[in-house]
C-alpha cells in the first residue's frame, strides 16, 4: 500500500500555460522525489503597465509519501 501527498506550484512563463506548468514541474521535481501525477488546476493571466503578459499555471502534484 502507498500513500501519496498532493502540493499546489505555480509556475510564469512570458510564452505559455504549458510553458508555465512544465517550469512549475520541473522546478518542484528539483527538491522532491517520485512525482506521480501533475494537473492544472487553474489558469490565469498577469497583464503588465505594459501590455506584457504573464502567464501562469497552477499545478496540483503528487508524490510518494516517505514518513522520515
Amino acid at each position: 500500500m502507498s500513500v501519496y501527498r498532493v502540493i499546489d506550484v505555480v509556475g510564469t512563463s512570458a510564452t505559455s500555460w504549458e510553458e508555465a506548468a512544465r517550469e512549475a514541474i520541473t522546478t518542484a521535481g528539483g527538491s522532491l522525489h517520485d512525482l506521480r501525477i501533475a494537473e492544472v488546476a487553474k489558469q490565469d493571466v498577469v497583464i503588465g503597465e505594459d501590455g506584457t503578459l504573464l502567464f501562469r499555471s497552477r499545478v496540483q502534484l503528487s508524490f510518494k509519501y516517505k514518513p522520515e
